[in-house]
């Protein structure tokens, strides 16, 4: 899958980890596990620095780039001009960022148009089973497959803070799965965005992606591959797109997240702090949705979760990507690596483009909330696992939410 990037600049403080890889959206999921990744930080809730100025709309609607975000694009050799005409696309090792404090991600208007969109690819990231034969921590018997069901439109009533990420790889146009969660420092009114590390970063051996948006109940009436060939750019994207103005991941998934294979699942989480493309009339990305999730860092006992719904958009074979899906099923446990957290594991039939898609489940207080996100799965596709999400996820929310406290 392939997130989009949208314009501001992201740090990396020194805990976070990185660990999902990007796929296109018409990648099949092998008996491996799914990973993608873009724009990043840390998991440490006090490294970091002050947030990038964002885009910000001019008295006729159009987007402006900050004069602090035009200085640091200077900083890397980046003239912005050049950059919206097609310099993104050059990923050299030395062009190519990677540290947190090089994530810079100016939108670039009307990129994301409706054929871009429906062709975006998924990020493979895969594990045979070969992978997974020495695992040395607590790993239960691989779950039936559990058959992936269509959601109803519209999304926005029955899903409504579901939606698919996007980005620019090089690879191609890639895609992935993402939720609407609430932020703590600004309640009723947040602009944050949960999906899996690799969806924003591409791991131990490449940098940031680029491009990196987001866009709400993506083709929210469910319409036909044929029909969306035709469809206008707000039947596609009833919501608007919106552009990640900064983003955090895991250290551990910068560090260790790769293409192939489990290394740094265990941390394969992000969060991204979004701004409309075109403008919103004010309205944060929740008041728009109607809806977000809460996110539970408590990481609940397996035994102590009846079920997890998964929600994504599949994008690889029997899917195409276009329409949302869900899977639920009682979790078991998935050890990748003794020294990691042990990640939930349900059974489901989707596949690739569904990474970085939210777990939910009910909590104590009977309410629905965030405990995972979809992170890897067998080239089969008959299941998915995703991290427990503990301390170092909550210092990346932490993170994210604290820099743009009060804006």
């Amino acid at each position: 899958m392939r997130p989009i990037r949208p314009s501001f600049t992201a740090r990396r403080g020194r805990n976070a980890r990185r660990r999902t890889s990007p796929a296109l959206t018409a990648v099949a999921l092998t008996s491996a596990l799914l990973l993608s990744a873009t724009a990043c930080a840390s998991g440490d809730a006090e490294a970091g620095g002050e947030a990038s100025a964002t885009a910000t709309s001019a008295g006729d609607g159009k987007i402006t780039i900050p004069d602090d975000l035009k200085d640091k694009l200077k900083e890397h050799g980046i003239d912005l001009d050049k950059w919206k005409n097609g310099a993104w696309k050059d990923w050299s090792k030395e062009d190519w960022l990677r540290e947190a404090d090089e994530y810079i991600n100016p939108i670039i208007e009307g990129l994301w148009d409706p054929d871009r969109m429906r062709d975006a690819e998924d990020p493979e990231k895969a594990v045979d089973d070969s992978d997974l034969s020495d695992d040395q921590g607590v790993t239960d018997p691989e779950p039936e497959p559990v058959e992936a069901k269509a959601v109803a439109p519209t999304y926005q009533a029955n899903a409504p803070e579901a939606g698919k990420v996007f980005f620019d790889s090089p690879e191609g146009t890639m895609v992935c799965s993402a939720t609407v969660v609430q932020d703590p420092a600004n309640p009723g009114k947040s602009n944050l965005v949960w999906t899996a590390g690799h969806c924003v970063h591409a791991g131990k051996d490449g940098g940031w992606y680029r491009n990196i948006a987001f866009v709400p109940s993506y083709n929210n009436k469910a319409m036909a591959t044929q029909e969306l060939e035709s469809a206008a750019k707000e039947e596609v994207a009833p919501l608007g797109v919106w552009w990640g103005d900064w983003a955090q991941t895991s250290d551990q998934w910068i560090e260790q997240g790769g293409a192939t294979g489990g290394d740094g699942a265990s941390y394969d989480f992000a969060v991204i702090h979004v701004t409309p493309e075109e403008g919103s009339g004010g309205k944060s990305l929740e008041e728009t949705v109607g809806s977000a999730l809460p996110v539970n860092f408590k990481a609940p006992a397996v035994a102590k979760v009846a079920s997890i719904t998964a929600t994504g958009y599949p994008a690889a074979a029997p899917f195409d990507g276009q329409t949302m899906y869900q899977c639920e099923d009682k979790p078991g446990r998935l050890s990748i690596s003794a020294p990691d957290p042990t990640m939930y594991r349900i059974g489901c039939t989707m596949t690739g483009g569904s990474s970085g898609g939210g777990w939910v489940a009910t909590g104590s207080d009977g309410k629905p909330a965030l405990v995972s996100n979809t992170s890897i799965g067998p080239v089969t596709a008959g299941w998915l696992a995703g991290p427990r999400l503990g301390e170092v996820a909550e210092g990346v929310y932490a993170s994210v939410s604290d820099k743009f406290a009060g804006q």
